[in-house]
């Protein structure tokens, strides 16, 4: 059975080209999906351009999904990143 796992995370900084590409490299080598969704958009935290297409501003709630059989390791990865986003 594949775990699944979801956090929200109110964004210090706005999701950028640089915590954008933090947030993609600190899932990469995750074999779980990672999703960020802010209001009804989501993107895959695989592609910075889908990531930076949100358009969610500092001080913002995002949540994040991950699914799959490391998903709880993986979401802790990404709130981690996002929440030291500068």
């Amino acid at each position: 059975m594949l775990e699944s796992s979801e956090e929200a995370v109110v964004l210090p900084a706005a999701l950028h080209a640089r915590p954008a590409g933090a947030l993609v490299r600190a899932t990469a080598h995750f074999d779980a999906t990672v999703e960020v969704c802010f209001g009804e958009r989501s993107a895959s935290a695989r592609g910075v351009l889908a990531l930076l297409a949100l358009g969610a501003p500092a001080g913002s709630t995002v949540v994040i999904r991950a699914t799959g059989p490391d998903a709880t390791a993986a979401l802790k990865a990404a709130t981690d990143s996002l929440a030291q986003a500068e």
